[in-house]
């Protein structure tokens, strides 16, 4: 989708980052390919998937008719800042 959105933008004569800044989500390998390349939210993936697998077997292994405690779990995403995201220029920040 931010690779879409880079292209209608340069299409209706928006510059990446100069005029906005534009952030992923999943930090896709050609993330730093993209011209400019794409900032990005990167998930820890494996991560993500061994908690779900934990969770399913809490599920598996109740006794019949009872159900695991609840509780929140938490994956810490990380930012990749890469050239399509810039500061916020001078006259947005007056």
């Amino acid at each position: 989708m931010a690779l879409g959105l880079m292209l209608a933008l340069r299409e209706a004569g928006r510059r990446v980052p100069e005029d906005v800044s534009v952030v992923g989500f999943d930090d896709v390998p050609e993330s730093a390919y993209f011209a400019p390349p794409l900032s990005t939210v990167r998930q820890d993936f494996e991560e993500v998937g061994r908690q779900c697998v934990e969770l399913l077997l809490d599920q598996v292994d109740s006794p019949p008719g009872e159900r695991p405690a609840a509780r929140l779990i938490s994956v810490t995403p990380e930012l990749v800042v890469r050239s399509s995201s810039a500061p916020p220029s001078a006259r947005l920040r007056a």
